[in-house]
């Protein structure tokens, strides 16, 4: 029989013609056993699960089949593929933003290795710390001359037996910037020098002008031409010399003034080591670097040229108006 968990189907309702009173007797017996076999035929007939034909068996398999399969409904069309433990993740290439250049040189000359790798970076060709001169631009300018005298200038570099120099124009010399730079002098007839920038030419001297040593004058025109139209550029040339490191009259571990010398690209940063890391120092129109407090005098010096590139000096003792050479040089261009 089912079990009392199961509800059985409701018996009909007895018929009302139908006398239900009991018979004695055999014949009441064997109404007795015919009662009780329908009995336990209907509830076997109407168990729940039950199926015409089919065996307890049958059904317990039927049962798991319907376990198994998942329903539709919650399986993804495109289910996404695991990854494999195995795979090895590929690298991005962080990369690194230049900014932009206001002037676009016409042309990137190759790279050069520098004479030394003491402290050194990669340097770029897109000059990212440039000021108003940037590599691979021609001006348009004036050229005058002047009297050098001992070869001493603005940018503070002290006597020079070099007379092929040049004062650079106040606009260009961009309080200093323009010191210690290489420029390519080209006159109308073709003739070219090249000159180094040792001093500032104040007003009269208009943007792009050139007042060029008398010796370097010459070489182009003749002196009494007084003025001449002429094209100039940056250069970055072959030298043997390397950088020198000098500090300023009176400089002290309190206070100083430091001054890179012989730089094959103009100087863009000057930073000294502090306990804080590197601070870049401030540069005077007389081209030397001060740290007012005192910090970094005596420490290492970290040197960038326009170009980006890094030199790395190590720590020099403060000997005021002594020049120290360093050993490095900036890469050519």
């Amino acid at each position: 029989m089912a079990s009392s968990s199961h509800r059985r189907r409701p018996r009909p309702k007895p018929d009302r013609d139908f006398d239900w009173r009991p018979v004695r007797g055999p014949l009441a017996a064997v109404a007795a056993v015919a009662a009780v076999a329908l009995v336990v035929t209907l509830a076997v007939a109407f168990r729940p699960g039950a199926a015409a034909g089919a065996t307890g068996q049958d059904r317990a398999v039927s049962g798991s089949a319907s376990q198994a399969v998942p329903s539709t409904a919650a399986t993804p069309k495109n289910p996404s593929p695991k990854p494999s433990p195995t795979a090895t993740p590929t690298r991005t290439a962080s990369k690194r933003t230049t900014p932009s250049a206001s002037v676009t040189p016409s042309a990137a000359p190759a790279k050069r290795p520098a004479s030394s790798t003491t402290g050194v970076s990669t340097a770029t060709t897109t000059a990212p710390a440039a000021g108003r001169i940037r590599p691979g631009t021609s001006y348009q300018g004036v050229a005058t001359s002047y009297d050098v005298g001992n070869g001493d200038g603005a940018c503070s570099y002290g006597p020079t037996s070099d007379v092929m120099t040049a004062a650079m124009n106040t606009a260009d010399y961009e309080t200093a910037k323009a010191c210690g730079a290489y420029i390519s002098v080209r006159a109308a007839s073709g003739t070219s020098i090249t000159v180094r920038i040792t001093n500032e030419c104040p007003a009269p001297c208009a943007a792009g002008q050139l007042d060029l040593s008398r010796q370097a004058f010459a070489k182009l025109a003749p002196l009494s031409a007084g003025r001449i139209q002429i094209t100039w550029s940056l250069l970055s040339p072959a030298t043997s010399e390397t950088v020198s490191i000098r500090y300023k009259t009176g400089s002290t571990q309190y206070w100083c003034g430091i001054q890179a010398i012989g730089h094959r690209n103009p100087l863009a940063r000057l930073e000294v080591r502090t306990s804080g890391g590197w601070q870049a120092l401030t540069r005077t129109g007389y081209n030397y670097f001060l740290s007012e407090q005192g910090a970094g005098c005596g420490g290492e010096i970290r040197l960038t040229d326009i170009y980006g590139e890094q030199l790395t000096v190590p720590a020099l003792a403060v000997r005021p108006d002594v020049v120290q050479r360093t050993g490095v040089q900036f890469a050519r261009h």
